[in-house]
């Protein structure tokens, strides 16, 4: 509860990049050109894995639900920040800001299970190709995205109970362009030791522990690249897991710049453009990965292509 001559947050005040006044337009126009350019690019990934035949694999299933999650972890985001920097500052709702938070942490949990769910499949792709179709099932596929959304969804609710109960009062200003979990909570009068420890915890489950499953799933791929004879062989089988590998070091890579982010004074104000990093650049980057690199994309792009044109 706030003490007499304090008042309950309501609002909350989000600076944006004030410090970068003079380059607003621009920023806007590259914020706006980089949302457009996700939108685009996921949502045309998602359209050819939905009713491209040869497309309906396993990789590309998951490819799609991570281009969903690109899609709605940028909607969550850009639309206010865009907003932000247009007026120099932004102003939420205090339980706007709340749920801005809270689904932008399960679109990021979701995000770092899928991309481990990934790497598993390449390892069966590559390592048990013979068993790969049974093993790897439509239904099992299918499961294992729904059962991610859900464990996302469980444990974002249950940190998301804890925070809720703590006590905001006088200050409502963050130095961020979104609700952000850290610049949040240095705004409440409460003890967060609980929230740490618990964020901690979660942190790795979805962030830890996913990044070694995936390195020990890429030791055995490498370890089974490395058998075959042919230099062929070795060629065909990395370019299989090639774009997943660079999708990898996206993710993974911003979020441990993040982490890893030498604490100090002015941490928030580095962390803030960090974040740009996991925000606009890595969801920008799946479909320049998987139409640049990739033949069956390009395929089902002219498939479609065609279509539209025979249609017309």
């Amino acid at each position: 509860m706030c003490e007499e001559n304090q008042t309950q947050v309501t609002q909350i005040h989000i600076t944006g990049f004030q410090s970068l006044h003079k380059y607003r337009s621009l920023l806007f126009i590259v914020f706006l050109l980089t949302y457009l350019f996700i939108l685009v690019g996921n949502l045309l990934i998602i359209l050819l894995v939905t009713i491209i035949d040869h497309l309906k694999t396993p990789m590309y299933f998951f490819l799609k639900h991570l281009s969903i999650a690109d899609v709605l972890i940028t909607t969550d985001i850009i639309p206010v920040t865009l907003d932000t920097v247009f007026l120099d500052e932004g102003i939420l709702l205090f339980w706007g800001c709340m749920l801005q938070l809270y689904l932008y942490s399960i679109f990021l949990d979701f995000q770092c299970s899928l991309i481990a769910v990934m790497s598993y499949d390449r390892y069966l792709a590559i390592c048990h190709p013979l068993r790969y179709s049974s093993l790897m099932s439509p239904e099992l596929c299918l499961k294992l995205v729904l059962w991610l959304w859900f464990l996302a969804s469980v444990i974002t609710s249950s940190e998301f109970f804890v925070f809720i109960q703590f006590s905001f009062c006088g200050l409502n200003s963050i130095d961020h362009f979104f609700c952000d979990l850290a610049p949040i909570v240095e705004l409440t009068t409460s003890d967060v030791s609980i929230l740490v420890m618990q964020d901690f915890i979660y942190s790795i489950f979805f962030l830890f522990f996913p990044f070694v499953f995936i390195i020990m799933t890429y030791f055995r791929i490498f370890f089974t690249i490395f058998k075959i004879s042919s230099n062929s062989g070795r060629r065909k089988a990395f370019s299989t897991c090639s774009s997943h590998l660079i999708t990898v070091c996206a993710y993974y890579g911003t979020l441990i710049t993040v982490y890893m982010a030498p604490s100090g004074e002015n941490t928030s104000y580095i962390n803030k453009y960090i974040s740009l990093l996991y925000i606009l650049v890595t969801p920008s980057m799946n479909p320049l990965i998987y139409s640049l690199r990739n033949h069956e994309i390009k395929r089902a792009m002219l498939k479609l292509v065609n279509v539209i044109i025979q249609n017309e």
